[in-house]
């Protein structure tokens, strides 16, 4: 018997199975480009997803014949929504959060109920990067596209839904479209009035680790699964990522770090101060657990990185002994801190600022300065960015004197000492850093019976692999450069915003 996870995000899918005892059996990754399109629309051909997904899941099928699949679960990104027909067929594709269109419909909702209200029934900080002003904008300017969709369905829900579930959406996702009510668990009737939706197109919402059916008989040949394969509601994949990195519990935190960073820390109950948690650019979501409420600190991550490769490093290849090519890059960057300043707003930024009226910055280039100063400043501004939010996290009783790094930059040495030096606090590298899938993974076996309990699942799943501590002289070193760090946005702000207002009019 074995598990199976599936992520789906904005660049790639990826399969894997597990063994009732943790064992990682299998893995399949495919990668799925988004178009971008010449005016900044950013969209994925969500029957190329899927295909892909599939192609995941039929690789991953074949190389565990043998300790066959019984559960699945699907974690992925938030906020893209695909139409879908009640007959399982995809309908169109799917606009992505980073797609400006929908700007418009954040102003009207926002001068039709305060934020402060809105934050009540669903605590978000409204943007234009979420689901409801998507729908707005098909509703006015792709009419039969709208009109034709019995449904809206996020890409967790999606996946299952398209594998013979029921159509239904999860809390963790549904949170992502701001039409959620979180505390009454459903849709909310008033945001979907104020923003002139149908509400008959989304799915009824149910919590993750619901049973919603099996992989249909065809599938199941085509992509060489058993018979009787059960198909369990996944979510949001931070909440997936979280339960993966083992926090089952509130009160600790988990560093996310993919495309985009994220630091998630976990409660049992909804905090009580929501001006608290509203100034500070926190939201609220539930966890894929049953009880447990998440916040997200995000901002560009990976993302970044890749810019930088693409930019400074186009040419660089992995070593022929093994490695990636960013522990190429790691071995030129400095040992200590670099004398550069990076203001990390490369493109749409997270709380606190949730802007895209910036961009990146640089400070401090010289003639003599080297690609891995560059590279390692990169990685240094990147994580100073987090370090308000997280001193924050301590002031409502978030135990951040550990963080459990997950994600593909949880491989990477320097970076996870990097954040340790800055925060001042240890970071922790578990065995298995796609915690996403494996969140899945167990999600799949709690909702069947596999596992009685997330701290039984846990102890099977989680082991942690090292601990990168803070080295208390560069710490001492940061915490008079991230000072700095922060004199630079309301220093350059009017002119950033200048800049970008100009680059749109010409656009």
């Amino acid at each position: 018997m074995s598990l199976l996870g599936i992520d789906i995000g904005t660049t790639g899918c990826k399969a894997a199975a597990f063994g009732a005892e943790g064992a990682l059996l299998a893995e399949a990754y495919r990668q799925h480009p988004p178009a971008v399109a010449r005016d900044g629309r950013v969209e994925m051909d969500s029957r190329a997803v899927f295909s892909r997904v599939k192609q995941a899941v039929r690789e991953v099928a074949e190389r565990t014949a043998g300790d066959p699949i019984t559960a699945l679960s699907v974690s992925s990104m938030g906020e893209a929504a695909t139409p879908v027909s009640a007959g399982r067929e995809i309908l169109g594709s799917c606009i992505l959060m980073n797609d400006p269109r929908g700007e418009e419909y954040v102003e009207r909702l926002g001068r039709a109920i305060p934020q402060e209200r809105f934050y009540e029934i669903n605590p978000n900080i409204l943007s234009a990067a979420y689901t409801l002003p998507k729908l707005c904008w098909l509703r006015d300017h792709e009419p039969a596209r709208y009109a034709r969709a019995d449904w809206f369905l996020l890409w967790a829900d999606l996946a299952a839904f398209l594998l013979g579930g029921e159509a239904v959406t999860n809390y963790t996702l549904a949170n992502r479209t701001l039409l959620f009510d979180l505390r009454a668990e459903g849709w909310s009737d008033r945001l979907i009035d104020l923003a002139g939706l149908d509400g008959g197109k989304l799915a009824p919402c149910v919590p993750s680790g619901t049973v919603a059916g099996e992989v249909t008989p065809r599938l199941a040949e085509e992509l060489g699964l058993p018979r009787g394969v059960k198909i369990v509601i996944g979510g949001h994949d931070q909440c997936c990522n979280a339960l993966g990195a083992g926090l089952v519990g509130a009160g600790r935190a988990v560093c996310g770090i993919g495309t985009y960073e994220c630091i998630e820390p976990v409660y049992d109950r909804v905090p009580s101060d929501t001006a608290f948690l509203l100034a500070g650019g926190f939201n609220v979501e539930h966890h894929v657990l049953a009880g447990l409420y998440v916040s997200f600190l995000y901002s560009q991550g990976g993302s970044l990185v890749r810019w930088f490769r693409r930019t400074f490093a186009p040419e660089a290849r992995a070593p022929a002994g093994g490695g990636s090519v960013y522990d190429l890059l790691a071995r030129e960057a400095p040992d200590g801190p670099t004398g550069l300043l990076v203001l990390p707003h490369f493109d749409v930024t997270g709380p606190p600022y949730f802007t895209d009226r910036s961009a990146g910055v640089i400070l401090g280039l010289r003639t003599s300065t080297t690609r891995g100063e560059i590279y390692k400043a990169v990685l240094e501004g990147e994580t100073f960015y987090f370090v308000r939010s997280v001193r924050a996290l301590g002031e409502i009783g978030i135990d951040t004197s550990q963080l459990v790094a997950t994600g593909g930059g949880a491989r990477s040495d320097l970076w996870l000492q990097v954040k340790a030096d800055i925060l001042g606090v240890p970071f922790v590298r578990p065995r298995i850093t796609e915690a996403s899938t494996l969140g899945a993974a167990m999600l799949a076996g709690l909702a069947t019976g596999v596992y009685a309990s997330g701290d039984e699942a846990v102890e099977r799943f989680v082991r942690l692999e090292r601990v990168f501590e803070p080295d208390p002289a560069r710490h001492a070193v940061y915490r008079e450069r991230h000072e700095r760090y922060c004199e630079m946005y309301p220093l350059l702000k009017d002119l950033l915003v200048r800049n970008a207002e100009r680059k749109g009019n010409a656009r």
